[in-house]
């Protein structure tokens, strides 16, 4: 879980993180406007465990495209290719327990809340808690069409 962060250095960071070398268990994807390809934030995808088929995923999205959809629409096409083709089991995530939104993103996905890590991380002069939750394959296709190869 990274402390939250201004526009400008996610920005900076996003660009840093362009320039690496691709590695395929671990990966951070733009996610951009549609039409106007204008930058809005980041996926990533990291922790991969082929042996028990688990992964864990993160998202930031700039202020100004908060509240639009885009975690949603990111969120489901990461766990959507997880799941079906790189055949993950399950998908954990930390969010902080004061971020009421992420919280609510990933319990309208499906996500069960497995755990709560108290006072775990420092920022801002304060401690703050920070929620475990996860989804398997199988409570994310509950009530989804899978994808199909038609």
């Amino acid at each position: 879980v990274e402390p939250p962060r201004s526009d400008e250095s996610f920005r900076a960071w996003a660009t840093e993180r362009a320039g690496r070398t691709p590695n395929p268990a671990a990966y951070q994807l733009v996610i951009e406007t549609r039409f106007e390809h204008a930058f809005v934030g980041a996926v990533s995808v990291g922790e991969t465990d082929a042996r028990a088929g688990r992964f864990r995923t993160g998202i930031e999205v700039t202020r100004e495209h908060r509240r639009q959809g885009y975690a949603a629409e990111a969120s489901e096409l990461v766990l959507t290719y997880m799941f079906a083709e790189q055949r993950c089991h399950k998908c954990e995530v930390e969010v902080y327990a004061f971020n009421d939104a992420s919280l609510a993103l990933y319990r309208k996905l499906g996500f069960v809340e497995e755990g709560r890590l108290r006072q775990h991380e420092f920022f801002a002069g304060t401690y703050h808690d920070v929620v475990l939750l996860g989804i398997t394959a199988d409570e994310y296709w509950a009530g989804r069409a899978r994808p199909s190869l038609r």
